[in-house]
């Protein structure tokens, strides 16, 4: 059977391309179930679907938690309700252990301060299940000389697109992965977008023994 351009857009949809290598490589399959923390309007969240996984979903905005449910409705029409939670990342109320898998694509920057980003970070590794994979994307300092940005005080900066994120810099991802007594899945990886931001891969595994907790 020929797979045509369509097809691809209709199955992919708007689907973080580096969440789709994630699948590709096997680390994330229809036996899986996902925690979209932060989904938004539920890009990742279709695509998770549409490959049979069974997807938590939450958000702290009400008008992304209905318009996931009315995806949900239409893609999943027999996924649980309440699967999909009107929630903040750092007020998640899955149970412990919930999810193999924990998808963060474009949240942890929108964090104010240090306390906020732990705390986000603390509950997505709360939800997430021993031995399971915690995938986020976010903006940092790898790679920030070749992009210009204006400190701001503490961690955050004005970015070139104009914008104001919280940055997470290498040695304190390498240092939380560690405090959480997770393993690099991969090594940190960034794209440098011209002029704009800088986006870093962060793909970690937490251990099936002990728990870590973050400083």
């Amino acid at each position: 059977m020929t797979t045509t351009v369509a097809t691809l857009r209709a199955s992919l949809g708007d689907v973080d391309i580096y969440l789709l290598d994630q699948v590709l490589r096997g680390r994330i399959s229809e036996r899986d179930v996902v925690l979209d923390a932060g989904c938004g309007h539920g890009r990742n969240a279709a695509f998770l679907w549409r490959i049979g996984c069974r997807v938590l979903a939450a958000d702290a905005d009400p008008d992304a938690v209905s318009a996931v449910r009315a995806l949900a409705g239409s893609i999943a029409p027999g996924a649980d309700a309440d699967d999909i939670r009107q929630d903040a990342v750092e007020a998640l109320s899955f149970d412990a252990g919930a999810a193999s898998v924990v998808v963060s694509s474009a949240v942890l920057h929108f964090a104010a301060d240090d306390e906020q980003f732990l705390a986000m970070l603390r509950g997505m590794w709360r939800v997430l299940r021993p031995g399971g994979i915690f995938f986020a994307r976010l903006a940092t300092t790898i790679g920030l000389a070749h992009v210009g940005a204006t400190p701001l005080g503490g961690r955050r900066y004005r970015l070139g697109d104009g914008t104001t994120r919280f940055l997470a810099d290498e040695p304190w991802l390498m240092q939380l992965t560690a405090d959480l007594g997770g393993q690099l899945a991969d090594p940190l990886k960034t794209t440098i977008v011209q002029g704009q931001r800088c986006m870093t891969t962060w793909v970690a595994r937490k251990p099936r023994g002990g728990e870590g907790g973050v400083r």
